[in-house]
């Protein structure tokens, strides 16, 4: 061990040493905390004093040997390296001393009086001459150095033998050098006031090495920059203890960090070198934690007030503690694995009902309960109740389960409570991992069925059902439900219907509809839940995308997601949220991507992983609507590293539809492929995530050239939805899309009659469900018409902001001008179809679109240059960049935050300049410069 800052130190014995030989001689007490480095100081003046010629004679004190006669002074004389004759003599004189301890070892001669110094009766002090004299000759061959390590677990004959010895070597050739910590309790004091009191004895206190002193001890070891920079660090977890500095050098030396094998072995060597109340305090400390006072750790430890705030200074000077608190959780953890578990469980029910006594909050409480892993009482359950629903709040959902765990265990009888208890634990589970979930949902379906669940706790728990699939079980609960002779205009009539809304959307082989809603209003019942939160609005927007009426609650929509926030309680809270985005996305807002953004990167109390998953899953389907193919295939895989797929459920189809929608535009085929060959549920495609399963499958088939299966797909989409009564475009365009199907298989009129059956269904109203429609009658019609219907098709995806769907339409109307022979209204669109689908990455189209002739053919002159375009402000050229790459006026107010009329102005005075007529005749140059005016006005 390196000795750093006790150069002064050791100088100074050594001249005291030096001295000695004069026959002056010499008495130190070295004083300092544990990891001082008094023991190594010790060692090194003892290896300078036998370099130079003394006789050393060494001795190390253990808590173990404190009650063996004259074992201290038995080592310093059997460690002497003298001639036999000596050796004889020393252990002659020892055989004397420990026969005069026997002959009086029943009589009370050598007991100390009340609060005085110990007497010596005529014999032993008769061997103590003998022995002092015995030194005293082997001084004067050589100077003699007694060294004697953790004097005060010396046994109290030994002590007695040294102080005897110091008062008569005032002028010998003997130094004698003991270490201590006069800090720690229950040492020897009057040993400590007499022996300093000789007039050649010293006290030489040592310190904890200070920041620089810690930076010195590292230097020795690492390159200077790295003692510098880590200094600071081990000075803070160490306290400028050397014997946890060598420990955290190691440490740092193997892993970088902080080993329970190293740092906190050495705290357990620095506990296990104190007093037993010491000891005692630390292991109260380590379990009571942030919670921890002085008080507290005296009623743990049982030991007085006084004594715990000795324990804490002793162990702050060990460099173990500061303060209250250890100086690393290794450290606090190392104390605690030590203590056996049934020790550690009972000091930490101790602690808890400690806590709860002083009216502590109940999270304290409960962190101790919960560690514990042991039912403490009838008292604890209200307890961890509390703090479950405290910890929600807080948004720490992991420690609101442990406690509702903890509660479950607890209480297992009455039965009602109990199944009142799991299924909070359930709910509570979801938030984090799903899957976890699913192994207390037979015995609460098991409850349900007993009547030990409420009906509020029975609602829920069929939801629960219903993500994992287990429809059967779902149903059986839900007619149970139904048949129960409920209060018309109670809450759980009220609650029971609005499921019903929302299962129309999302479970339809289940609903029951045609019930009207019945008020809800306050019950005295205690025990049962008020109405969720989430209820109301889950029904109304559920009714709404059921009947295709989404345009018809967007402002509803829009406020529940603006309301969303922690006063939305967690039996089901990402509904509204999702079902108002779905909204959004039926009514074609190109803003629903905005606010998934927005969603996302708010605060969410709780924080919850499940909640994360589908948001991104929700934000990945915009994406796709919006042509952004890259980032809807980094928002489904991102739902998927939130929740494993394993544990979403039925709900699983949401993300891989967007992944296999997305990677098949893109092209990626063999990706697409590979999320199509993972297992779902087979309950899923009873739900409508199944439908955009069926649908996106549909798309890959459709892609790769398999055009039957492709149909098939749609038309399966199709008969359920007709079957569910949710037949309405918004969720799937399962029409047009079969109609695509069968243009491909050749079958224009098949492909016509089921657009114009598009056109003419409840919701048609819809851009893009027009859009698609007009489009597949355009791509089957006559040439002729073709342009009309494509244009029209056009305005509305642009309304829509779907640049795929765009590109698509542009490149069909480029095929069509050049059909028709008007090959500058042909170019001019396959140069913004090009434009497109490098924005939405469609290798597909990108490749179909290198088949047109490229606009370099064009003679000069005939569309708007660069040159031309140097006539626009800089305003009028951010506008009409964002023009070309597709955004609505809308779109691009929003992104330069200017009105809508300002933007039809600059588009005007862009046009005019620029000699074109309309938006689709814009320069594709622009975007050379616009693609920094798109950024800057997305930055903005």
């Amino acid at each position: 061990m390196e000795l750093v800052e006790r150069a002064e130190q050791a100088m100074h014995l050594k001249q005291m040493l030096m001295e000695c030989d004069s026959r002056k001689g010499m008495v130190v007490l070295l004083d300092g905390p544990s990891g001082s480095g008094k023991t190594e100081l010790l060692h090194r003046v003892a290896e300078h004093a036998s370099r130079t010629g003394g006789l050393v004679l060494r001795a190390a004190c253990s808590r173990a040997e404190h009650a063996l006669p004259f074992g201290v002074l038995g080592q310093l004389l059997r460690s002497a390296p003298v001639p036999d004759a000596s050796a004889g003599e020393l252990e002659e004189l020892l055989l004397r001393a420990a026969a005069t301890q026997d002959a009086g070892a029943g009589s009370d001669a050598h007991r100390p009086p009340a609060g005085g110094a110990a007497v010596i009766g005529p014999e032993l002090a008769g061997v103590l001459a003998d022995i002092t004299r015995a030194v005293l000759r082997l001084a004067r061959d050589a100077p003699v150095f007694l060294a004697v390590d953790d004097v005060r677990h010396a046994d109290r004959l030994s002590l007695d033998c040294l102080l005897y010895l110091a008062r008569r070597t005032g002028s010998a050739r003997v130094m004698a050098v003991l270490t201590d910590d006069s800090e720690l309790p229950g040492g020897r004091p009057m040993f400590r006031t007499e022996l300093l009191d000789q007039p050649h004895a010293h006290r030489m206190a040592l310190t904890p090495l200070t920041e620089a002193g810690v930076a010195g001890f590292l230097a020795a070891h690492l390159d200077r920059p790295s003692a510098e920079r880590l200094a600071p660090e081990f000075h803070a977890l160490a306290g400028g203890n050397l014997l946890l500095l060598t420990a955290l050098l190691d440490d740092h030396r193997a892993t970088g960090g902080v080993r329970r094998e190293g740092y906190g072995r050495a705290v357990l060597r620095q506990t296990s070198r104190v007093d037993p109340p010491v000891a005692a305090a630390a292991r109260a400390l380590a379990v009571l934690g942030a919670s921890a006072r002085p008080d507290r750790i005296a009623r743990i430890a049982g030991i007085d007030a006084a004594r715990a705030e000795s324990a804490l200074r002793t162990l702050a000077a060990a460099g173990v503690v500061n303060g209250l608190t250890f100086r690393h959780d290794v450290a606090r953890q190392s104390v605690l694995d030590d203590l056996p578990a049934d020790e550690r469980a009972t000091l930490r029910i101790k602690a808890a009902e400690l806590l709860y006594e002083q009216g502590c909050p109940a999270t304290e409480t409960a962190g101790l309960l919960v560690e514990a892993d042991r039912p403490a009482g009838a008292w604890s359950v209200d307890v961890l109740l509390e703090a479950a629903e405290q910890e929600l709040i807080a948004g720490r959902s992991h420690r609101a389960a442990a406690a509702l765990e903890a509660a479950l265990r607890a209480r297992p009888e009455p039965a009602a409570e109990h199944a009142a208890i799991e299924a909070r634990l359930v709910q509570v589970r979801r938030l984090s991992d799903p899957a976890t979930a699913e192994t207390h949902l037979a015995a609460l379906v098991t409850a349900a069925h007993r009547g030990d669940l409420t009906p509020a706790h029975s609602v829920d728990l069929v939801r629960q059902l219903l993500w994992q699939g287990r429809t059967t079980e779902a149903g059986e609960l839900l007619e149970r439900l139904r048949a129960a002779e409920l209060e018309p205009h109670g809450e759980v009539a009220a609650l029971l219907h609005d499921t019903e809304q929302w299962l129309a959307w999302t479970h339809p082989t289940l609903a029951r509809r045609g019930r009207k809603p019945r008020g809800p209003q306050p019950t005295a019942d205690v025990a049962a839940q008020p109405t969720d939160p989430w209820c109301r609005p889950t029904a109304l927007l559920a009714d709404a995308l059921v009947n295709g009426r989404s345009h018809e609650v967007v402002q509803r929509a829009e406020q529940v997601l603006k309301d969303r926030g922690p006063s939305y309680d967690i039996t089901w809270p990402e509904e509204p949220a999702l079902l108002a985005l779905s909204v959004l996305l039926n009514a074609d807002r190109p803003d629903a991507g905005a606010w998934c953004d927005r969603l996302l990167t708010e605060g969410h109390t709780p924080y919850s992983p499940t909640w994360m998953g589908l948001l991104s899953s929700a934000r990945a389907e915009a994406a796709v609507r919006q042509g952004d193919l890259s980032r809807a295939v980094d928002h489904a895989q991102l739902a998927l590293s939130h929740v494993s797929p394993n544990a979403w459920g039925v709900a699983l189809g949401a993300p891989l539809s967007a992944l296999v929608l997305a990677t098949t535009r893109m092209g990626r085929y063999d990706e697409a492929e590979s999320y199509l060959t993972r297992a779902v549920p087979k309950a899923m495609f009873e739900t409508r995530y199944g439908l955009h399963y069926l649908h996106a499958r549909g798309q890959f088939h459709l892609a790769t050239g398999h055009d039957h299966a492709a149909l098939a797909d749609f038309l399966a989409c199709g008969e359920r939805m007709r079957a569910w009564g949710i037949d309405v475009p918004g969720i799937v365009p399962w029409r047009t899309s079969a109609a695509e199907a069968w243009l491909e298989l050749g079958n224009r009129e098949q492909a016509a009659r089921l657009a114009y059956d598009q056109l003419g269904r409840p919701g048609h109203n819809g851009a893009r469900t027009r859009a698609a429609a007009l489009r597949v009658l355009a791509v089957g019609g006559p040439v002729g018409r073709r342009p009309q219907m494509l244009t029209e098709a056009l305005d509305l995806f642009e309304q829509c902001g779907d640049r795929y769907e765009q590109t698509r339409v542009l490149a069909d109307l480029s095929d069509a001008y050049s059909e028709l022979g008007d090959n500058r209204r042909a170019r001019t669109h396959a140069r913004r179809a090009r434009h497109l689908v490098t924005l939405c990455g469609a290798a597909p189209l990108n490749e179909a679109l290198l088949s047109f002739v490229d606009e370099s053919d064009e003679p000069a002159g005939s569309h708007p240059t660069a040159t031309d375009s140097a006539l626009l402000t800089g305003s009028e050229r951010r506008v009409a960049a964002l023009a070309v790459g597709g955004y609505t006026n809308r779109d691009i107010a929003a992104k330069l935050f200017i009105t809508p009329s300002t933007v039809e102005q600059h588009l005007t005075r862009i046009y005019r300049k620029l000699g074109v007529t309309c938006r689709k005749d814009l320069p594709i140059e622009l975007t050379t410069s616009g693609v920094e005016a798109v950024s800057a006005a997305g930055e903005a």
